[in-house]
């Protein structure tokens, strides 16, 4: 995907969530309804969160500097992590609201919630959609698309509830389908912190099959030995690479390196590369603890 490409959902996103901030700001004041008002700020948070991910996406396409070599590349995985902890928080949030309400049930919703929440389905849904492709190959984004799917689940909860409550007085479901919706998220959410904690540790991104790179490495012709190899994410999208091979000759030894290099890069989603290539017995090298 092009930095446009992954920046235009940001903008229809904000856009849409800002809009339906001021409307439920709108209903809540005009009918009085401190549930309306009190969404209206947790779903401010997720503009916020939106945002977050948006300035870590423009950050990741600014050029490398004297001081920081990767550029700012890092800030993708920063965000992932911030909107998974975020995630969390909200849940956390949702589960004490709920399990307040089954102490204490509340009055089921009027039409004013009812209809804002289909609303909020409708634009968070909108949101959600525009994030698909992207959350697949970038964690970042998967971040964003978490975001916006728990609020999707959260408004949809509160439609469908209410308009069960209005026929019934099962005031007992409302709090019932936020935990269920809660737990749902969660599952996403842990996966997210997971992966996010994964790579803001330097561990071999999930998309990056290691065992295979080291068998395409090792059965290249004329290598005789692998070592010290190391794949780290520098961006949610962007995976570097450093190994030490030793070679049993000198031979077209440009027209090797780029046709590994080309390999790397085609067949196993590594985009920035760093070969060093050895000769003879390299045996104490490859047994310094902290070579590269």
């Amino acid at each position: 995907m092009t930095i446009t490409e992954k920046q235009t959902p940001f903008v229809i996103g904000v856009i849409l969530n800002l809009i339906y901030i001021v409307a439920e700001l709108g209903f809540g004041f005009s009918t009085n309804s401190m549930a309306l008002i009190a969404d209206a700020s947790h779903n401010f948070s997720d503009v916020l969160g939106l945002l977050v991910a948006w300035l870590a996406v423009w950050l990741s396409q600014k050029a490398p500097t004297a001081k920081r070599t990767y550029g700012y590349k890092n800030a993708s995985i920063l965000a992932a992590l911030f909107n998974a902890v975020f995630l969390l928080i909200a849940i956390g949030g949702i589960i004490t609201e709920a399990i307040q309400r089954l102490n204490q049930p509340a009055t089921p919703h009027g039409w004013t919630v009812i209809s804002v929440a289909l609303l909020g389905v409708i634009v968070n849904g909108v949101t959600t959609f525009l994030f698909v492709h992207g959350q697949k190959e970038d964690l970042n984004i998967k971040g964003a698309f978490m975001h916006m799917a728990a609020d999707t689940g959260v408004s949809l909860g509160v439609v469908v509830t209410g308009f069960i409550m209005l026929a019934t007085d099962w005031t007992w479901l409302d709090p019932v389908v936020s935990l269920v919706i809660a737990v749902i998220i969660l599952i996403g959410t842990w996966g997210l912190l997971r992966d996010a904690v994964n790579l803001a540790l330097n561990g071999v991104p999930n998309n990056v099959d290691l065992a295979a790179i080291t068998k395409c490495i090792a059965s290249q012709p004329s290598v005789s030995k692998v070592h010290d190899l190391h794949v780290w994410a520098i961006g949610t999208s962007d995976n570097a690479l450093s190994v030490h091979l030793v070679r049993d000759t000198t031979e077209n030894n440009d027209c090797f390196l780029n046709d590994l290099d080309q390999q790397l890069r085609t067949h196993y989603n590594i985009q920035h590369i760093t070969i060093q290539v050895e000769y003879g017995d390299c045996q104490q090298l490859g047994n310094v603890e902290n070579s590269i």
